[in-house]
């Protein structure tokens, strides 16, 4: 279990881009899961959409890019105190399956499909009360800073 506080040493983001609350499980080199609490007080819903709030796609898939950071950071013992970050490099392969609205908890998963050279690639879902409401494959790649 990892709270804010060691998730903000494997995260560069801060608050209102910081979009993991906590990772519940991890197994280095394999997988990674975590959560993102969403509340009507998310900047985003002031403009999406006004009388029906919902969470942007792009923002669901850097969430999921987010905690698939962690895992690529955890994997090879590095943080960005070291000098280096992980940037999403690519998506491929994203469905959308329902809205994600305040009140929810947006859960992720992501796993270790491969990774060398530092260019790694994630199969990752996100679900809210354990229906999927995203999958999508997520490429990352560890750069000096």
């Amino acid at each position: 279990m990892m709270y804010i506080d060691e998730i903000m040493e494997y995260l560069p983001h801060r608050y209102p881009f910081l979009l993991v609350d906590r990772v519940t499980e991890v197994e280095k080199g394999q997988f990674i899961k975590g959560y993102k609490n969403i509340s009507l007080n998310e900047p985003f819903f002031t403009g999406h959409f006004p009388n029906k709030p919902i969470m942007p796609g792009v923002l669901i898939i850097e969430a999921m890019a987010q905690l698939s950071g962690i895992l690529g950071f955890m994997t090879v013992g590095r943080k960005p105190t070291d000098g280096v970050v992980q940037y999403l490099a690519g998506s491929s392969k994203a469905r959308f399956k329902r809205p994600v609205v305040p009140g929810d908890r947006l859960s992720m998963e992501s796993r270790m499909i491969s990774g060398k050279r530092g260019i790694y690639k994630f199969e990752c879902r996100a679900l809210v009360d354990d229906e999927v409401v995203c999958v999508a494959e997520i490429l990352t790649a560890e750069r000096e800073v």
